[in-house]
């Protein structure tokens, strides 16, 4: 029979699309019956056989046979007279199936047919990529920049489903043109509009930690598991290991030899600086790691405060503060605790004056914004820049301009 060469068309969408045999064939099914209610107003009666083998279908109408003075309804009757055309044997009561040509519908049935399992196979793909997808959050993906837009890049994966990158979630110095490669984990996957969206990520610390189990195969193997990760996406990162076997090292195994792992990793992340730490249950010692490469001479725990005041020489304080306080602040969040900078009062210098002795001339709310930052003395400040002091404070920038010219007077 004339079976439109449906069966073939959809064997196309199921290479294109991805869709297993059996789910196409209910689909169709399910879209003949769909046509042969709009038809007769009822399709329990109707027996719809798809043979994907020879690739096409049979539909067969079971019938009741009825007198012919009872005959009140074409779709589920049949007069005893027509079922005698169709078997000597019939008689009233008995069941009459004959086969029924969906040719014979009309143009517009056909038609009806078509933009159904158009739409069901539409929706179909759409409910197969948001599940795909939906299970794969949190593992990374590659992908084709397909379109560049003011808020978000438009990618394109193997398959030619759709990825979005937001600009948001890219690295600060994250450059691409169209064509390039990407690489961006899965942070979220939505519907809206029943359509699915894949919302991607290179600014999540799940995305080092994924790139950390493909680059250090002990990672993946779970000899050495991340305990932490907490980064400034393009600036820095503090990564916190623990080794389950004491023969390996979480951070040489990460670092690789002559850094051959973390090369990598950096590469990818723009240059990101990346501190690689061995954790440790020692509070003490997991901050004085977490603030490397200062050297801390004593620390001060305050644990119901979740804060921590640090002791450094006045060398050091610099490096514990790190480039726009990034370091403390990576190590505030890595250890979960709030850390004050002070200098060692032991290691100040003796010329020195604390910042106290400027009450007279400098309100107590700045004194205390600079001390806020690790400052406590006068060349404590005046070894940090006029920028950083503008970067790491809440004051005007004639204010900082006043305190430096008080400060530097007082050593004139």
């Amino acid at each position: 029979m004339d079976n439109l060469n449906l069966i073939d068309t959809f064997s196309e969408f199921k290479d294109l699309k991805s869709i297993d045999r059996a789910t196409m064939m209910s689909v169709l099914e399910d879209s003949f019956r769909s046509v042969l209610q709009k038809q007769f107003g009822t399709d329990e009666n109707f027996d719809v056989i798809i043979n994907p083998d020879k690739g096409d279908f049979e539909i067969w109408r079971n019938r009741t046979v009825v007198a012919d003075n009872e005959f009140t309804d074409p779709n589920l009757q049949i007069t005893l007279s027509q079922a005698k055309k169709i078997g000597e044997d019939y008689d009233i009561g008995e069941e009459v199936t004959d086969e029924v040509k969906f040719s014979d519908f009309g143009r517009r049935a056909i038609l009806n047919l078509r933009q159904n399992l158009a739409t069901r196979i539409l929706e179909l793909e759409k409910d197969n990529v948001y599940t795909k997808y939906k299970n794969k959050i949190g593992e990374i993906v590659t992908g084709e920049v397909y379109q560049i837009w003011k808020r978000e890049l438009l990618l394109l994966d193997d398959e030619g489903n759709e990825l979005l990158l937001p600009k948001v979630e890219q690295i600060p110095t994250d450059f691409f043109r169209k064509g390039d490669t990407v690489r961006a984990v899965i942070i979220r996957v939505e519907m809206r509009n029943n359509s699915p969206y894949i919302i991607l990520s290179r600014t999540s610390s799940i995305f080092l930690e994924r790139l950390f189990e493909l680059e250090v195969p002990e990672i993946f193997d779970g000899l050495i598991t991340i305990k932490k990760i907490v980064r400034i996406p393009g600036e820095r990162a503090k990564v916190a290991v623990e080794s389950y076997d004491e023969r390996v090292d979480p951070v040489g195994a990460c670092v690789g030899m002559k850094g051959s792992r973390i090369h990598g990793i950096v590469r990818e992340l723009r240059n990101e600086n990346i501190d690689i730490i061995n954790f440790t249950n020692n509070l003490q010692l997991y901050i004085q790691r977490a603030l490397n490469p200062a050297k801390i001479s004593s620390i001060k725990l305050y644990p119901t405060e979740n804060r921590a005041e640090v002791f450094l020489k006045p060398e050091e304080v610099s490096l514990a503060i790190g480039k726009g306080g990034l370091n403390i602040k990576l190590a505030s969040q890595l250890t979960g605790y709030d850390i004050d900078v002070y200098r060692d009062r032991e290691a100040v210098d003796e010329e020195d004056v604390s910042l106290d002795e400027f009450s007279d001339e400098i309100d107590g709310w700045i004194i205390d914004e600079l001390k806020a930052i690790g400052c406590d003395t006068a060349k404590n400040v005046l070894s940090l820049s006029r920028e950083d002091l503008i970067k790491r404070t809440d004051l005007e920038e004639e204010t900082i301009d006043e305190v430096l010219r008080i400060f530097k007077a007082e050593f004139e």
